[in-house]
């Protein structure tokens, strides 16, 4: 099946349009139903056919949730999440119409508990309005996929990013959370504790599984003392093998890295005329060093003797925030930048992520895929945890170069596959990538569909992702 072939599930337009007049009832100009709401909460971000909601309903906390999605499961009509629509992989559309619920105005702050470094918020609370509330605390959350996010779309989609390699993903930094379960009940999944041997573990079992469990509307996060010195380094190699290779060696020396980021030279090149650098035009390493003046000034220097014997050049070390700062949003804006550098192109941004080992021999094999197709397919990454990222650019109404992308797509995640690697790193499964989920788990997705079935019989949350109808 082609990635653009995307599954159209059956509409229940009864039960749909019964709902809508319910909800419109209970919510009144909270309810919307115009076309362009309604384009704004279907997938935009990427190559993916947008699927448009039958209604937007604009939560202002856990009761409205509750209440949709109560109103939703008795005419069994789809119920769909809305965070910031910054999913990649189609994770918002709504293929079986439905209510999408925004949850952008859920965005309290409940509590910070520098004691304890944890604080609770509401889903709708974005990674960077959470750190400005943090920032006089000498606290702050370190995972930053890049976008500004929501954190309980962060949650949902098992989000990582750039500080990973240091800090984990949300996985490892989700203590606990709130949730609406399909039927309408609110759970809390755990206590505040760091640790428990109390059964199942329903918080680990709801983060990253993308709203087709529950709606997640309350998170408890682990909190992080703001280093007291921080250096960023950029580093050049001749190739992407070498930058790799350097990547793995740090990674074996256990040098304890904030964040080591790829970027290709064709990245580079697209970065330096969107956003105004001036990094020579070949594979780049950026780093981050977090801890003590000496100890970070130690990394630095581990590091660099690291990338001198695999070849590295032009290392620069950079203390400054405002420098680190305009080198991290230039890494954040990369895919603005690919898109600015193929006009008329959409990117299919697709990640994958194999074992430590493998990274420099993956990225290697995929750059000369990438050449071979004839199109034009930067390649970023989170290298230090051996995820990268490809946006493969095209021009979907051509039919030929859509095919190759598609191809491309398709031979890199068989690749990291048969590596030993995972077909998503981070992007998560949404809609693009649910054909590779058997090849990677085999009979294990039998027992995510009856778990699926068991908290959700009538398939209404988020239907047609991750899982195939």
């Amino acid at each position: 099946m082609a990635l653009t072939d995307l599954e159209r599930l059956e509409r229940n337009e009864n039960g749909i349009a019964t709902a809508v007049a319910v909800l419109a009832q209970r919510f009144g100009d909270r309810l919307k139903t115009s076309m362009a709401l309604r384009e704004q909460h279907a997938h935009t971000t990427t190559y993916i056919p947008s699927q448009l909601p039958d209604a937007v309903v604009f939560a202002t906390g856990e009761d409205d949730v509750r209440e949709t999605v109560r109103v939703c499961a008795q005419y069994r009509v789809p119920v769909i999440p809305f965070g910031t629509g910054t999913s990649l992989e189609g994770g918002v559309n709504a293929p079986a119409g439905g209510i999408s619920i925004d949850l952008t105005s859920m965005n309290r702050i409940v509590r910070v508990d520098a004691e304890d470094l944890d604080a609770t918020v509401e889903a709708g609370v974005t990674r960077e309005q959470l750190n400005s509330h943090l920032r006089d605390s000498g606290l702050f959350f370190p995972i930053d996929p890049g976008a500004n996010a929501s954190l309980g779309g962060m949650a949902a989609t098992r989000a990582s990013g750039t500080n990973a390699v240091r800090y984990g993903t949300m996985r490892e930094n989700v203590i606990a959370l709130r949730a609406v379960l399909p039927d309408g009940r609110v759970i809390r999944t755990a206590q505040r504790a760091r640790k428990s041997a109390a059964g199942y573990d329903l918080t680990r079992l709801i983060v990253g599984s993308e709203g087709t469990l529950a709606i997640i509307t309350e998170l408890t996060l682990r909190l992080y003392g703001i280093p007291e010195a921080i250096s960023a380094a950029i580093c050049s190699f001749p190739d992407l093998e070498s930058a790799c290779n350097a990547t793995i060696l740090a990674m074996q020396s256990g040098l304890p890295m904030a964040r080591i980021e790829l970027m290709d030279a064709s990245t580079v090149r697209a970065v330096n005329a969107y956003s105004r650098t001036d990094i020579p035009e070949q594979p780049l390493l950026l780093l981050e060093f977090h801890g003590s003046p000496a100890g970070v000034q130690e990394q630095t220097e581990a590091f660099g003797a690291i990338a001198r014997d695999c070849g590295g050049s032009d290392f620069r070390w950079v203390t400054t925030t405002e420098e680190r700062n305009r080198l991290w949003k230039a890494r954040h804006d990369v895919y603005w930048a690919v898109r600015a550098a193929a006009p008329g192109k959409q990117a299919f941004a697709t990640d994958v992520c194999v074992p430590i080992s493998r990274l420099a021999e993956c990225v290697a094999e995929t750059e000369r895929d990438i050449a071979d197709s004839g199109l034009y397919g930067p390649i970023v990454g989170h290298v230090g945890d051996g995820n990268f990222h490809a946006a493969i650019c095209c021009d979907p109404a051509d039919a030929d170069e859509l095919g190759r992308a598609e191809a491309v797509v398709e031979r890199l995640a068989m690749r990291a596959l048969a590596m030993e690697g995972t077909c998503t790193g981070e992007h998560g499964i949404g809609q693009g990538k649910r054909r590779f989920l058997r090849l990677e788990h085999g009979p294990g997705v039998d027992v995510m569909a009856a778990i699926k079935k068991a908290i959700d019989p009538d398939n209404i949350m988020n239907p047609g992702k991750v899982l195939t109808a």
